[in-house]
């Protein structure tokens, strides 16, 4: 007789098994799918998107333990996954111990060392902290701690002065707080990336790979609503979720800009700051976005980095004679952070003001993050 699978568990590996033949992100995959099904309660949903990430963190370690595995017989081999024994098997490959690809973690220990390559996988394999940035156009800090103190666990961020660390993970979206754009959900690296981008009141600013918005969102209370800000990205989708954050966030000096807007050639060498957040391997994120390192094979780091060169020229062609330029990502390797500044410096003569900007992701702390500010020599 088969043995009826449970509810959740049901969900789980339907989810899973739909998930390997398709192309979207893990995040994005999960949410279309939990729109699609609505009998799933909030418990049921945080069950399953909770354990669908250890899975796949876990993925290259349980194939090797469960090998020709289905996500059943991976699941089963989860549960009873003694993680502490495991790193002890020195029989077992370093890389497949800490569940990741073989090339991505040579270049890890490349940058890092063995040691510190093994930590930074580990770490990549837990979940990250769940950080908000309060929108200081409408609210303090500690107007928005007083209000949750009494309903949820939070903490004021340790660096970031307009961060809020959840200790439980919560629904933002359903909080009447987040409907009146009062906080965004934004990493504490981020919020101090960010920050690089020193604008003022009245300043002409380019966020050129601006994505959803996320980091214009952090700077542009800093303008007070004078100056301008220009929001770019080559995907449609993004700029349209992009309107909808700044709308939400109350900011009323921006314009958003795809690559063929007219608008967009009249900016050249106009911009007091551009910022470059550059497409990268994602490195640093891997806790949110476990399933890119799957997807990372030799191929993808020199492609990235040709892209990063790519843009960033572009982005450069928009800043004033006396302006900052912002070269910023998501990674940990040196191939597109530490060397690709030197490759920007030498090929056009700039030089770095202030101090570069690096974290790397540590337990319970903020991702890794690369941000360093550039002018002309």
């Amino acid at each position: 007789m088969t043995q009826k699978i449970p509810f959740r568990e049901h969900h789980l590996l339907t989810l899973l098994e739909a998930y390997d033949k398709q192309t979207l992100p893990l995040d994005l995959f999960i949410s279309h799918y939990f729109r699609e099904h609505t009998a799933l309660g909030s418990k049921d949903r945080a069950f399953i998107a909770e354990t669908i990430y250890a899975l796949i963190r876990w993925k290259g370690l349980l194939d090797y333990l469960v090998p020709y595995a289905c996500w059943l017989d991976r699941y089963e081999a989860f549960q009873t996954l003694d993680q502490a024994a495991i790193q002890q098997k020195t029989d077992i490959p370093l890389h497949t111990r800490v569940s990741f690809p073989p090339y991505l973690f040579s270049l890890f220990e490349d940058n890092y060392g063995t040691d510190k390559a093994t930590e930074l996988c580990l770490i990549s394999n837990t979940p990250a902290p769940t950080t908000v940035r309060v929108n200081a156009l409408k609210t303090t800090r500690d107007a928005l701690l007083q209000s949750w103190d009494s309903q949820y666990k939070v903490s004021p961020t340790k660096i970031s002065p307009d961060g809020i660390v959840f200790h439980k993970k919560i629904n933002f979206f359903g909080l009447p707080e987040f409907k009146e754009g009062l906080f965004e959900v934004q990493d504490e690296g981020s919020q101090l990336l960010a920050q690089l981008v020193r604008v003022q009141p009245g300043d002409q600013f380019l966020d050129y790979c601006a994505g959803s918005g996320g980091k214009t969102l952090a700077l542009a209370p800093a303008m007070q609503h004078k100056g301008q800000i220009y929001v770019h990205d080559i995907r449609p989708f993004a700029l349209q979720e992009a309107r909808k954050r700044l709308k939400r966030a109350g900011i009323q000096n921006s314009q958003i800009l795809l690559p063929d807007s007219p608008n967009l050639n009249k900016l050249k060498k106009k911009m007091n700051w551009v910022l470059v957040d550059a497409p990268c391997t994602g490195t640093g994120t891997l806790r949110r976005n476990p399933d890119m390192k799957w997807k990372f094979d030799e191929n993808t780091l020199p492609r990235l980095i040709g892209q990063q060169r790519t843009i960033f020229e572009k982005a450069l062609s928009f800043l004033h004679p006396e302006g900052r330029i912002v070269y910023a990502t998501c990674s940990v390797l040196k191939e597109e952070n530490q060397l690709q500044l030197e490759h920007f410096i030498k090929t056009y003569q700039l030089q770095v003001e202030g101090e570069i900007f690096q974290s790397l992701p540590a337990q319970g702390e903020m991702d890794g993050f690369f941000g360093v500010v550039l002018k002309r020599a």
